[in-house]
């Protein structure tokens, strides 16, 4: 398990949650604050669920 880069999507994923909450909060918001947000938490999704696929893979030989 990579710790690192578990770290690193974690804080993407954050970073995301936490500018999508802004823009939810403040009515001023621009929307490139949205799309930013968007786009940090589906990049940490996909790098943690792709580091955790890598993580968990079954041994094709018993399929």
């Amino acid at each position: 398990m990579s710790t690192k880069k578990q770290l690193f999507s974690t804080l993407l994923i954050l970073i995301g949650g936490v500018l999508l909450v802004y823009t939810m909060i403040n009515e001023q918001s621009s929307v490139y604050f949205k799309i930013v947000g968007i786009i940090f938490l589906m990049i940490g999704l996909f790098r943690a669920t792709r580091v955790w696929v890598d993580d968990n893979k079954k041994d094709e030989s018993n399929e």
